[in-house]
This record gives structure tokens, C-alpha cells and sequence, in this order.
């Protein structure tokens, strides 16, 4: 059976600037994510691969391309619909601080989910959810649930996102360096919450990384990204073990992790 797409991505492209300074940050990139898959979109600083997962959450408009979600161009969502596109496809970042409204503490946070995308269930329904999706990320509702950010460490914003996420059950999450700010001890526990994902909802991941080493880690597939363009994409290992673009082969060289018999 053929795997079903979930999200299409066609000739995208994100022009900064005017005429005079125009600044080309994505040109010209196609790829698909098909249902329950790990992908990993890997890069530099300045690859674009942040611009172009800006524009899969809809937060960024395309300057050309289209971006299709289930068959329907999402640049005609509006209103009511574009809320529905945000509960199928969300997205976590790097800087678990900025993400949270510094006067919300940790069950309003969670509490207004519900009300952003139009889901309503009784007040015993809904705090047995949040308990639960807290219990997910191994965090008692009880020690966090009237905490405000400060109150936080990194890892512990983290994780709340993460129960957000578990608590939206959207199709789609795109992870931005999700571990970068967060102390290595931490690291592997948020990929393992992030993974689980996957095998408790179904849903699908795109994780933005300048880490091929984790990429390969998580990923089904890799898609590598160079001055704003798709050089290469393939499964995990083929990226890894039959790398085509010289840029890619630059990546794995400069991963000292990666097994000896990988070297090129």
C-alpha cells in the first residue's frame, strides 16, 4: 500500500527585501512528509531551513510555491479555518521561555488550548486531560500546574510544550532545534518524549536541525538544505552511507560521532 501525503511542499520560495536588496532565504524546494513518519531537515545557520518551516506553520507567507496540507492549498485558509490547520499542524522551538506568556501559569497555559481551537469539554474532562498529559512528560499535575515560566527550568518549559502538543494531538509537529537550549543530560529525554509522539498519536515530525548526527538518530529521512536550496534528500541511511552532494559529504565529515565506516 502506497503511503499516504500529508503535507506537499512545491517550489517554495521566501524573498526578503526590495528590489534593491533582495535576499533570496528559500528558492525554489519540493519535498513531501507522508502520515506517521520522522523527517529531518538539516542545515546550517542561514540554509533556510527555519524560513521554510515558518512557512509549513503558516506563520510566514511563500513569495512563490504552494503548500498543500491533505490536498488544500493552505494560503486560502482564513479565520476558522486556519485555526484547524494550527490544531493538525504545530510547532515547538527552540526557545521554550519565549513560547509561553510570561503571566500564564503552567494549567492556564494548557487551559487555553482548548479554547484556541474551539474544543470545549467539561471542566472534569478537561483537567483529567491536562493531568494526563503531564503525566506524559513525567511532570505532577500537582508541583507545576500553578507555576509561572520563571519558575521553570528549560528542560521543565520543554516538557510542558511537549503535553501541550500531546494535549492539541495534531497530525503534524515541526520541532525547530528543540534541544538546543537545554543542557545535555536533558537532550535525549525531550527526543524520546518527542518520538513518542509518533507512537502514541500517529502523527508525523519534522525536526530543523545543523545536527546530522541527531538526524539520523530520529529520522526516516533527511532532506539537507544549502544557501536556501534542497540539494539532496533520501532515507536516513542512504544519506549517511551513499551521500551525492558535496555539501552533504562536508556535514558528515564534520560530525566526529559518526561510525568510522562512514568516512569518505
Amino acid at each position: 500500500m502506497d503511503k499516504k501525503i500529508l503535507l506537499k511542499v512545491r517550489n517554495l520560495t521566501r524573498v526578503f527585501g526590495s528590489k534593491k536588496k533582495r535576499v533570496v532565504a528559500v528558492k525554489n524546494v519540493s519535498f513531501d512528509i507522508y502520515e506517521n513518519e520522522i523527517i529531518s531537515i538539516v542545515g546550517e545557520s542561514g540554509s533556510g531551513k527555519t524560513t521554510t518551516a515558518r512557512m509549513m506553520l503558516n506563520l510566514l507567507k511563500p513569495t512563490e510555491g504552494t503548500i498543500e496540507i491533505e490536498g488544500e492549498d493552505i494560503s486560502n485558509f482564513r479565520g476558522k479555518k486556519k485555526r484547524e490547520y494550527w490544531r493538525k499542524v504545530q510547532g515547538i522551538f527552540q526557545d521554550p521561555f519565549a513560547s509561553f506568556n510570561q503571566f500564564f501559569t503552567v494549567r492556564k497555559v494548557l487551559d487555553d488550548s482548548f479554547k484556541l481551537f474551539d474544543v470545549q469539554p467539561s471542566k472534569e474532562e478537561k483537567d483529567k486531560r491536562i493531568r494526563k498529559v503531564l503525566e506524559y512528560v513525567n511532570m505532577r499535575y500537582e508541583e507545576v500546574a500553578e507555576k509561572y515560566p520563571f519558575e521553570l527550568s528549560g528542560g521543565q518549559r520543554q516538557r510542558i510544550m511537549i503535553a501541550r502538543i500531546f494535549l492539541i494531538e495534531p497530525k503534524l509537529l515541526i520541532a525547530d532545534e528543540p534541544t538546543s537550549m537545554i543542557d545535555a543530560v536533558l537532550r535525549s529525554s525531550i527526543l524520546e518524549l518527542l518520538l513518542s509522539l509518533r507512537e502514541r498519536e500517529k502523527s508525523s515530525i519534522v525536526f530543523i536541525t545543523h545536527d546530522l548526527g541527531l538526524a539520523y538518530y530520529v529520522s526516516d529521512r533527511i532532506l539537507i538544505m544549502h544557501n536556501g536550496e534542497l540539494v539532496e534528500q533520501g532515507s536516513a541511511d542512504d544519506i549517511i552511507t551513499n551521500p551525492q552532494h558535496p555539501y552533504t559529504k562536508k556535514l558528515i565529515q564534520d560530525v566526529p560521532t559518526l561510525h568510522q565506516e562512514w568516512a569518505l
